[in-house]
């Protein structure tokens, strides 16, 4: 593992925790803007749940490449090259009408949120010291959720005032947020040093089927989210439709899960600090992803939308909790050299999940109503965290029991 050796890097963690904060806005706003303009127009399950696919098939497809570049190129080279170009592309979608061009569109700005995913994720840990990851970690996710709690709630005032075009040019803008960020950042990584310094390591190439304590958290949040996914496309139908709200509260609906995730990223960040056993991090993180369901499946007993806040509060407190232990345990676990390629592979197995969840949704929806739609995605996920627990147990016993015979690992110089 490689974190930075001497005082950890401030300034730069809140420039980029910044820089995600914008840009989470802009994603989330345009997303709300195309989901809200679909069901609008009167389209189905099946229409938003292709939108969604399209934004996140690239994230899956890609990892393999995108999180080899995010390691071998320079951070600063990708993060601004990246964000003119998803800028421009965002542009482009303001003007389009026809749907198929809509949704290629979507799919090339998710190509280029690919490559910006594991360069940021990556980045983070080697701005700071260990002891000081927790922190920084809970404050750039805060900053991602907090982007992403506005996101859905502008995004149903802007709609309702001009339609969907100012979103789309806002969330243009956001992008040129990030090329600013890459230029004040300081900390880089990718390129020269980090292949020279994975040139000099002495231990074996990271692959993750060499740690079954990581295959193990990353399967079982990608299976949850392949459980509960489908939740993705039935809640705009839910919240409209099912309890007859506005686009105004859609939008504050869905943020409350998001501010859950900022209040969960920081109370579970000062427990991360007190957890050195992995293990730990492990099993809280799947009590977590079980809080999360149980959360979604209470929703699908609530009679008004606003009763909906309290309830998504409560999962996104979860929500969070799990992003801390999760991105935590790569940090720890995955050498510097290859962290882009390891957040990739992360990103790409819960995103897959998600893909899986999505066109369930859609094709449910043609056959069902919202409401037991959404019980049945609670009762799904909390299914599959039962069926998980005996492999975490079994991964927890193998790493404390391989613990005492297992070297120190390396630290190395970050640069």
């Amino acid at each position: 593992m490689s974190f930075t050796t001497g005082t950890s890097r401030w300034p730069d963690v809140w420039i980029a925790a910044t820089a995600r904060g914008v840009s989470s806005c802009g994603d989330f706003l345009a997303a709300t803007a195309l989901t809200l303009a679909l069901q609008s127009a009167g389209a189905g399950g099946l229409a938003v749940s292709g939108l969604l696919l399209a934004a996140t098939l690239p994230l899956v497809a890609l990892a393999p490449l995108t999180g080899r570049l995010a390691d071998r190129v320079d951070s600063r080279v990708l993060l601004v090259t990246t964000g003119l170009v998803q800028a421009a592309i965002c542009v482009a979608l303001a003007y389009a009408t026809a749907p198929l061009l809509v949704v290629a569109l979507v799919a090339l700005l998710a190509t280029g949120l690919a490559i910006t995913q594991p360069v940021l994720a990556a980045l983070v840990p080697v701005m700071v010291r260990a002891e000081d990851l927790p922190r920084a970690g809970a404050l750039n996710q805060t900053a991602g959720t907090l982007g992403a709690l506005a996101g859905p709630a502008l995004a149903g005032l802007l709609i309702g005032q001009f339609g969907t075009r100012v979103p789309l040019l806002v969330d243009a803008v956001s992008y040129l947020a990030l090329v600013t960020a890459a230029l004040l950042i300081r900390t880089r990584r990718g390129g020269r040093a980090t292949a020279a310094a994975g040139a000099a390591s002495t231990t074996p190439a990271w692959r993750l089927r060499r740690d079954p304590l990581l295959m193990v958290m990353v399967g079982s949040v990608a299976a949850v989210v392949g459980a509960v996914g489908a939740i993705n496309v039935i809640e705009v139908f839910f919240i409209r439709e099912t309890l007859d709200s506005s686009t105004t509260v859609y939008g504050l609906v869905t943020g409350s899960w998001t501010l859950g995730i900022v209040v969960g990223a920081w109370v579970f960040a000062r427990v991360a600090r007190r957890l050195a056993d992995d293990g730990a991090l492990l099993g809280a993180g799947l009590v977590l992803l079980g809080g999360c369901c149980l959360a979604v499946l209470a929703s699908a007993a609530v009679p008004s939308a606003w009763i909906l806040v309290p309830i998504w509060l409560l999962g996104g407190v979860a929500n969070g909790g799990n992003n801390v232990f999760g991105n935590l345990l790569l940090a720890r676990r995955v050498p510097d050299a290859a962290r882009g390629r390891a957040f990739a592979v992360f990103g790409a197995a819960v995103q897959g999940g998600g893909m899986a969840g999505y066109l369930v949704g859609g094709l449910l929806m043609e056959v069902a109503e919202p409401r037991p739609l959404v019980a049945g995605c609670g009762v799904a996920g909390l299914l599959v965290v039962v069926a998980l627990a005996w492999p975490v147990r079994r991964a927890v016993r193998a790493e404390r029991a391989a613990v005492p015979a297992a070297a120190p690992p390396p630290v190395g110089v970050a640069g």
